[in-house]
């Protein structure tokens, strides 16, 4: 009877572990607009994303020029000086705070948006255009930066992303994230407690962990199609800097299943040799005195 209760408790830390890793992750990661933030940023260190964003930079300044009467304006020294301004040491902070915004319509929904903007996925790129360099080449052509100069994310008729859409992960991501790491921590001890053998409980428990990481690196494959299938969605620079962050991403998932892994092998070892040390305690106790 006890080995059964150790076996479903055993099962029961399992699935909660499962659970309370992508949930951890995604809560300090994706959810939390701190944690998404400082995300952004360390993508805004890779090459492809600094292109990408040089580009579509360029593209909206030579495009917001010739909307205000500037079509004379050199779009070969906009590219150089767009470039220039995603390379400096500055970038990663302003791209994050242009992703804040974006996090915040996403899972908050109080971003004041145009009336003409249609719901879609929007993200402000004027403060990086209020940035010095790109700035003072802008002031020599007497062309204001605007307060406000959103880039469509998705294609809008393909796209089902809405405002606040991601509200309710906001609300219960913290919750359910802290509840999960709480509840396997619980069972874990149950686990120990209702076990026999300290030692192959805690066998048990690293081989868990085992099988969470390695299944989470296989679910990672998997869900990866599903981001290739939804990046078809968007277009140009945009489709790029969306490579880079999925792939970004990715890395961060590994990273962290690669921890649950090393924790499952430290466990294991842990186990085996209190499993050990456990047999020869008990040897001497039943060896007869000499």
């Amino acid at each position: 009877m006890r080995f059964l209760a150790a076996l479903l408790l055993w099962v029961l830390t399992t699935v909660a572990l499962a659970v309370a890793v992508p949930a951890a992750w995604a809560q300090h990661t994706i959810v939390d607009r701190d944690g998404y933030a400082e995300f952004a940023a360390s993508a805004a260190r890779e090459p492809q994303v600094q292109q990408a964003m040089a580009t579509l930079l360029t593209n909206e300044i030579v495009s917001f020029a010739q909307e205000n009467g500037y079509g004379d304006l050199n779009p070969d020294l906009v590219a150089s000086v767009t470039t220039g301004y995603t390379q400096n040491a500055g970038f990663p902070g302003q791209f994050a705070a242009a992703n804040r915004i974006a996090h915040t319509w996403m899972f908050t929904d109080t971003v004041q948006r145009d009336q003409t903007a249609d719901d879609r996925w929007l993200v402000d790129i004027a403060p990086m255009l209020k940035d010095s360099s790109l700035r003072d080449t802008l002031g020599n052509v007497d062309l204001e930066v605007p307060d406000t100069l959103n880039v469509p994310i998705t294609i809008p008729d393909s796209s089902g992303l809405r405002p606040g859409q991601l509200r309710s992960l906001a609300t219960w991501g913290p919750w359910v994230s802290v509840g999960a790491i709480v509840v396997t921590g619980i069972l874990a001890l149950l686990t120990l407690a209702a076990s026999r053998s300290r030692g192959r409980a805690l066998v048990a428990l690293g081989v868990s962990a085992l099988i969470v990481g390695a299944a989470g690196w296989a679910g990672i494959e998997i869900g990866r199609r599903y981001a290739e299938t939804a990046l078809t969605k968007t277009q140009g620079e945009v489709r790029a800097i969306a490579d880079v962050m999925i792939g970004h991403a990715i890395d961060s998932m590994h990273l962290w299943l690669n921890l649950v892994l090393a924790a499952g092998g430290v466990l294991v070892v842990l186990g085996v040799l209190a499993a050990m040390l456990g047999g020869l305690g008990r040897r001497r106790v039943t060896e007869p005195a000499r």
